[in-house]
């Protein structure tokens, strides 16, 4: 599948980028039951766009990304963990200007074509021309999102920012509530490929030029059992 594949990758790696300035959020953490863990936090550094629940076993990290999450959100629940284990938790808000909304309009049913089995298109990559000459927190532009399979589109853009930590890909299905991050790629992509799931093929889309604040204080808890 081609954005599930690439947002594991990228996800481990980007819970591992410094913050910028002081805590804004404060975290807590509760046992539950004896292998679920409750997470409530306070506070959100300004701007927020998105925030990130993550957790280790060592208080030092390596961090794993648990999910994205609307900026709204205070409460994360970590369900069904190993029995008699520390488990440290933070949560990172994501920042950043994004492009305005681009229409998604996959009208096929998802069945009715085989799908291609060339799929190199969708490989992240900087095009010619989209980057260079950027300045602090410049918002993607030329936003284009074109349908290149029965369930998939290609999305390109121009990068006018000189500071981003990386891309988000957001979609709002028709209906939604909230925005969902579906995938991240590397600073300068300007052109990645999407796959749409069934509930997502009426949608807008968007691009988000971001980088990470301030990590929350470290939670750490220890499952029963």
């Amino acid at each position: 599948m081609i954005r599930r594949t690439l947002l594991v990758v990228v996800l481990v790696l980007a819970g591992c980028s410094a913050g910028r300035g002081g805590p804004a959020i404060t975290l807590t953490a509760t046992l539950t039951t004896p292998v679920d863990i409750d997470l409530r936090w306070e506070g959100a550094e300004p701007g927020t766009a998105a925030q990130i629940a993550e957790f280790a076993t060592d208080p030092r990290g390596p961090w794993t990304i648990l999910e994205f999450l609307p900026p709204d959100r205070r409460t994360y629940r970590h369900p069904d963990l190993m029995p008699r284990t520390a488990f440290s938790y933070r949560i990172r808000p994501v920042l950043g200007p994004a492009t305005p909304p681009v229409p998604i309009r996959l009208t096929a049913p998802s069945f009715d074509v085989a799908a291609p089995a060339d799929l190199s298109w969708a490989a992240p990559r900087s095009l010619p021309g989209t980057t260079g000459n950027g300045v602090p927190g410049g918002a993607p532009t030329g936003l284009l999102a074109e349908p290149r399979t029965r369930d998939a589109i290609l999305l390109t853009w121009t990068d006018t920012s000189s500071d981003e930590e990386g891309f988000l890909v957001e979609i709002l299905p028709q209906g939604a509530a909230a925005w969902s991050v579906v995938m991240v790629v590397d600073p300068d992509i300007t052109s990645v490929g999407v796959q749409a799931l069934d509930t997502e093929r009426t949608a807008d889309i968007r691009v988000r030029a971001h980088h990470y604040g301030t990590p929350s204080g470290t939670a750490t808890r220890t499952t029963g059992g």
